[in-house]
């Protein structure tokens, strides 16, 4: 009932220390010191790291480099748990959050495949995609992890900087992105493009 869904998002607000996010009318993702709820909550015997985030129409793109396991998927989730608990009425797990409504939240993260119809891993992932490029619009919220490398390495960073350039460059697609990759060579499109800026995982 609401009743208990009202309680329950009290009682983690209240003991996690989480915080009312503000809505702003424009878009915007800005947290600062945001946790990931599950994460957090799972390995209590060592503290959570916590992250900031800071996109607007100025810097929509933030791609996000770093090594295996420094945490960049969980970097990713993270911000898609806060946006999405906010919108369904409850705090954050944050010092301080404001955040824009989303029409929807795209992920393309995991590498999965449906053999039995005929979709290879790499088919997958690019069906995901372009899925993403149609539906995505200025009020979404996309999350990209690895995109391209269920190929070779030229091509699948080709890919990733299409996806990176056609989210910047087409306004009607202008989402809020996180685009995790291990292709450094795709910080360089922040010095090209104004709305992409680089964040590396310090581990």
């Amino acid at each position: 009932s609401l009743l208990d869904l009202t309680a329950s998002f009290a009682e983690v607000a209240d003991s996690g220390r989480w915080v009312r996010p503000r809505i702003s009318p424009v878009p915007r993702l800005s947290i600062t010191d945001g946790r990931h709820p599950l994460v957090e909550s799972l390995r209590r015997e060592e503290p959570f790291v916590p992250n900031d985030y800071d996109l607007s129409e100025e810097k929509r793109i933030l791609v996000v480099t770093g090594p295996n396991m420094g945490g960049k998927s969980t970097y990713l989730r993270q911000a898609a748990t806060a946006v999405l608990l906010a919108q369904a009425g409850s705090f954050v797990p944050a010092v301080r959050a404001e955040m824009s409504l989303v029409d929807r939240i795209f992920t393309r993260v995991g590498a999965t495949d449906h053999l039995s119809r005929g979709e290879s891993t790499f088919m997958v992932e690019m069906l995901e995609a372009a899925s993403i490029l149609r539906e995505a619009t200025p009020q979404s919220l996309v999350i990209l992890d690895e995109v391209g490398r269920g190929t070779s390495t030229f091509d699948g960073l080709s890919m990733a900087w299409a996806l990176v350039e056609y989210l910047h460059d087409t306004p009607e697609k202008g989402a809020l992105v996180l685009f995790a990759t291990h292709y450094h060579e795709l910080t360089e499109i922040a010095l090209l493009k104004p709305r992409v800026a680089n964040a590396t995982m310090a581990v």
